[in-house]
């Protein structure tokens, strides 16, 4: 779709030829920018409700620089994951923000923030993986909240913080070695659980294998499982749950007007 196109489409809904419903319809599929090396899906959150997102890891500096600079001219809003800090500090991006623990580069992120996402670890080698998550869900427009190193080790830490299991909406929870806090936690909540295998442990952990394993085999219903290591994609996940009685899956962060 071409600046010809769009002017179409929009003298179309002014005459009342073409519905507003169906004019957005048009636009979910408008096409992406090529750069040679990336082709950018400008328009991904009309389609999905989460823009897109660079993956900074096996990709050159520059590369992940000239797209984020693209993305960031067409939206205002920047997101990327597994960033170095040598990225960051050539990116020239002014409100860019980086979360070190996490790894993440972000700016325009939602100003404001609805419901409760808790963020729950089962030790503290497994927060940078929390961190991606809880950094992904607010800054998509989640409250979130932490509660870190709770292993079944220690169960009481789990029995003496039921309280604010029980005030969040959606719970993720990381956990490496045998992965079993997630069957713990979704066996006292009836809230969602979404459960991140990390690759923290000894030989055989398996590189986080063990933890995947047993979060799929759990034999408590209803816990969803994420790929070994993706706080990203749990964050995306916790935050639709999340937003989903608002449906807001689609709008934009406040104050943000760009396609």
């Amino acid at each position: 779709m071409n600046k010809s196109d769009i002017i179409t489409l929009l003298s179309s809904v002014k005459d009342g030829s073409l519905s507003v419903d169906e004019a957005l319809g048009k636009l979910r599929h408008m096409p992406y920018e090529n750069i040679s090396f990336a082709m950018l899906d400008h328009h991904r959150h009309l389609r999905s409700g989460i823009m897109e997102v660079v993956y900074a890891e096996g990709k050159q500096k520059q590369e992940v620089i000239t797209i984020a600079k693209h993305i960031y001219e067409q939206s205002g809003r920047l997101f990327i994951t597994r960033a170095s800090e040598e990225i960051f500090n050539e990116i020239e991006i002014k409100d860019a923000i980086y979360h070190q623990a996490s790894r993440i580069i972000e700016a325009g992120g939602a100003k404001e923030k609805t419901g409760n996402i808790l963020v729950i670890t089962a030790g503290t080698s497994d927060i940078k993986i929390a961190e991606e998550a809880s950094v992904t869900a607010s800054f998509l427009g989640s409250n979130v909240t932490s509660l870190y190193d709770i292993g079944v080790a220690g169960l009481h830490r789990v029995l003496s913080n039921l309280n604010i299991i029980e005030t969040a909406k959606v719970i993720i929870v990381a956990a490496g070695m045998e992965g079993a806090l997630p069957s713990v936690i979704g066996g006292i909540t009836d809230k969602p659980v979404i459960a991140v295998p990390t690759s923290v442990g000894y030989g055989t952990s398996l590189g986080g294998m063990t933890a995947l394993f047993a979060m799929l085999n759990s034999c408590v219903p209803g816990i969803a499982v994420m790929n070994i290591d993706n706080g990203f994609g749990a964050g995306c996940l916790a935050h639709k749950i999340n937003n989903l009685h608002e449906g807001s899956a689609l709008k934009l962060p406040q104050g943000d007007s760009s396609p």
